[in-house]
């Protein structure tokens, strides 16, 4: 049998916040903040995942500061409802979202905001029970995502259906033997329940793949990367009135973010500590030790991964995670399309009707992040092609 998570209440106030009911009001809010305080520093909502790295780097080193930017210490906030909540009412001003989820944001619900730049690539997986040793292993059984409009969901998806299993979404009844039923879950919830057996797997950002595995209670089966090469999981999102009433703002809050991502690349080990419980700013719960085998992985552990299946494809020698900010517009038009075929809970209508070109290009603000790459040193710094296209390699 399938129950409902908690967590279903979380994904019920999200998606009232993308309704037009829930965000008007939010948004009159934010409105007026910007009415009465036309010059706001920034602020930076995020939530306490790996994802966040750039901007709370960016925060960090002081590269707001040098900017002559003024920034307040990011907001941390517990669930996407919150920090969706946050942004829509002009609480904060600076976030990262789920690629997907900005999507549904601003076509599902006509939110007038765009993204900037990326935030990081890869840097998710999906993790399993001790005695599943293949995707088909999960037949008949529970996985948990974080989000419908997630890159994750969409990368799972992928995987069940090229594994001959059909992605179900049961909030009560058997699941059968060639289906996998899907829930919605906060990460932090996920590494408990599949101790428990609630769930047999789950798909998520880092560190909650990383922690499992140094509590011996799961391991990874594949990482979303070694499917999507190079995917865009956040992506950095901030107010279109704020792009056009405050261009040159903008333009330096974008610098300090593509200069906090090389940093980030270059240096691995501090930036572990420095996002670390035992850091300064204590910005996330998480430990050195964890973190490390995210952004600091041994030739070993890498080694040990490839050997096992977990990554298939080592010829692409990409990262576990790893930062470049440049928005392919390929992606998005990609991520529509599979968008279109991903199965999720609510109203995806206005999927049906979304072309992948418009997407691409009403979606994305890529005048800003294309400045600040060229002041770093061309896409070459993140070690990357200089062309600002590219193909989209997905492959089981």
């Amino acid at each position: 049998m399938c129950e409902v998570p908690i967590t279903r209440r979380e994904w019920l106030k999200l998606a009232a916040l993308f309704t037009s009911a829930a965000a008007t009001p939010l948004l009159a809010q934010r409105a007026a903040r910007a009415a009465t305080e036309p010059d706001a520093p920034v602020r930076i909502g995020y939530l306490p995942i790996t994802d966040a790295a750039p901007l709370l780097v960016a925060h960090h080193n002081g590269y707001f500061d040098a900017a002559g930017v003024a920034a307040e210490k990011p907001r941390l906030l517990r669930s996407w409802a919150q920090l969706v909540e946050a942004f829509l009412s002009g609480q904060v001003n600076v976030v990262h979202l789920l690629s997907p989820m900005t999507v549904w944001a601003r076509y599902g619900s006509g939110v007038p905001a765009k993204v900037v730049a990326w935030n990081h690539v890869n840097g998710s997986a999906l993790t399993v029970a001790p005695a599943i040793d293949e995707v088909r292993g999960l037949g008949g059984k529970t996985v948990a995502v974080p989000f419908w409009y997630s890159i994750h969901n969409v990368v799972l998806q992928h995987l069940l259906r090229e594994n001959g299993l059909a992605p179900a979404l049961k909030r009560t009844g058997n699941v059968a033997a060639n289906e996998v039923n899907l829930v919605v879950m906060a990460p932090a919830d996920m590494p408990p329940a599949l101790a428990t057996g609630q769930i047999a797997g789950y798909i998520v950002a880092e560190p909650f793949n990383a922690a499992v595995e140094l509590m011996k209670i799961g391991k990874i089966l594949r990482f979303t990367g070694d499917v999507w090469k190079n995917h865009a999981c956040c992506v950095v999102f901030m107010h279109e009135q704020d792009l056009n009433a405050r261009p040159q703002w903008s333009q330096k809050v974008v610098d300090a973010i593509v200069k906090a991502q090389l940093w980030a690349r270059t240096h691995p080990d501090e930036t572990t500590r420095l996002l670390s419980k035992e850091g300064a700013q204590h910005y996330t719960p998480h430990p050195v030790q964890t973190l490390s085998r995210v952004l600091a992985p041994s030739a070993a552990l890498d080694a040990d991964y490839r050997a096992r299946g977990a990554i298939r494809h080592a010829d692409w020698r990409e990262k576990r995670i790893d930062f470049q900010p440049y928005p392919f517009p390929s992606y998005t038009e990609e991520l529509v399309r599979r968008l279109k075929r991903t199965a999720m809970d609510g109203d995806a209508r206005f999927l049906e009707r979304l072309d992948p070109a418009r997407a691409a290009s009403e979606l994305v603000d890529a005048r800003f992040v294309r400045k600040s790459i060229a002041a770093v040193g061309g896409l070459a710094a993140f070690g990357l092609p200089e062309s600002f296209t590219r193909e989209e390699t997905i492959v089981v």
